[in-house]
């Protein structure tokens, strides 16, 4: 089945990490699969996880000041614990002082404000009792993963992956998803998992659900995380970025990005053809730290005032041409060249073979002087933007808008001699 279209037009979607590792502040499943501390401590957190300030309303409602189309709540992480009421398994959030199903307030909350639903799920399970039952393509040296002295149990695995069969079916039938993000795969192969099985049940029940590439062969996206691609995949793609230095809630962690490094990130992405999947942490109580808000509200200004070159663009141009990301309208008539140093003089455009008809500052009034010099044989010349006034001049990138006379036309030569 074709990509849904709602994706690549969504351009940002929120990542959250939300569950028993905020009580304490610890990674994510993480902490207690590498020892730094014990399964015991780890899970003890239970008793803390009290979703006292959680209202998801509010969570919409931030996200679509961001500029989100779209959202994705970790419903199990590795550790199995279950943000939702689920009759499958006992480490579940009825077991928790919060008490109630979290998941399918998210979902309402999300489709009021006319945002996308994203469910992060974990197909390994490092609490299950059944999951260290057979070896994976890799060895994995922890007693979460292997089977003890490398004795396996086929039965057993077939009561995990019925297990995960279950709660992945929840997920579906409670809270018509629009996209699952899978997770853990990498522990086993794609037979062991059965993921056409998976896939196929799915899609019976919600034909135009969206996989992400962790769904392995079925997957329709790429999931790049921390760093934009300097080449980046093909097809559809999104890279995933924590607002800090962590996935989830670590009060020692002060080091938040800056909104301009947030607007980079986004405009490189963007223009190159992915989507920007932008982490927050909530505490425990299901807050999201105000430090984080302000990013996200700072990121969203800086959207709102550039739909233009946002929303329903495609990547821009290859590298080389211009000295900063861009993208192309739809009807690929409009190219819009992001700035993220004030242009002191000129900006240069290089290979364009098209006419400019205008040149004008996104958000702004008025047009931009442009020349072109050095012509040859059909070889284009150097297109010359004249800088945008000062008042003009965006505080984090500056998005220059030039209406062609066709749909975008590029030289990609060596030169004529």
């Amino acid at each position: 089945m074709p990509m849904q279209p709602w994706f690549p037009d969504a351009k940002l979607g929120i990542f959250i990490h939300y569950g028993l590792y905020a009580v304490e502040g610890v990674a994510e499943s993480w902490s207690f699969y590498y020892g730094e501390i014990s399964r015991e401590a780890y899970l003890a957190q239970l008793d803390g996880f009290t979703a006292d300030g959680y209202d998801p309303a509010a969570w919409a409602e931030l996200f679509a000041q961001a500029g989100a189309r779209y959202a994705v709540l970790t419903t199990r992480h590795h550790d199995g614990f279950a943000l939702w009421d689920s009759a499958y398994g006992e480490l579940n959030v009825t077991a928790s002082p919060a008490g109630r199903d979290l998941v399918g307030p998210f979902a309402d909350a999300l489709r009021e404000r006319g945002l996308k639903v994203g469910l992060y799920y974990s197909h390994s399970d490092w609490n299950h009792p059944d999951y260290p039952s057979v070896r994976g393509p890799e060895a994995h040296p922890s007693p979460y993963v292997t089977p003890p002295e490398g004795q396996e149990d086929p039965a057993a695995w077939a009561r995990y992956l019925a297990y995960r069969d279950g709660q992945v079916d929840e997920l579906v039938e409670r809270y018509r998803p629009d996209l699952l993000w899978f997770d853990g795969e990498w522990e086993r192969s794609e037979e062991q998992w059965g993921i056409d099985a998976l896939a196929d049940r799915i899609l019976a029940a919600r034909p135009r659900t969206v996989f992400n590439a962790r769904m392995l062969s079925r997957g329709d996206y790429a999931t790049p995380e921390q760093g934009v691609p300097i080449t980046p995949p093909d097809g559809p793609w999104e890279l995933c970025l924590t607002i800090n230095d962590n996935w989830g809630f670590r009060p020692d962690d002060t080091n938040h990005k800056p909104v301009g490094h947030l607007v980079r990130y986004f405009a490189e992405t963007i223009g190159a053809g992915g989507n920007l999947l932008l982490d927050v942490g909530p505490t425990a109580d299901g807050r999201i730290l105000p430090e984080q808000a302000d990013r996200l509200k700072g990121l969203g200004a800086w959207i709102e005032r550039h739909a233009e070159a946002v929303y329903g663009t495609t990547a821009g141009l290859p590298a080389g041409h211009h000295y900063g990301p861009s993208t192309l309208s739809a009807d690929r008539r409009t190219l819009y060249l992001t700035c993220f140093d004030p242009p002191r003089d000129t900006v240069a455009v290089r290979g364009l073979r098209n006419t400019v008809l205008r040149a004008r500052v996104v958000g702004a009034d008025g047009e931009l002087g442009h020349s072109i010099t050095g012509e040859l044989n059909g070889v284009p010349g150097i297109l010359w933007i004249d800088a945008p006034p000062a008042c003009a001049i965006d505080p984090h990138a500056t998005v220059i808008a030039l209406e062609l006379d066709g749909e975008l036309d590029l030289y990609r030569g060596s030169g004529r001699d």
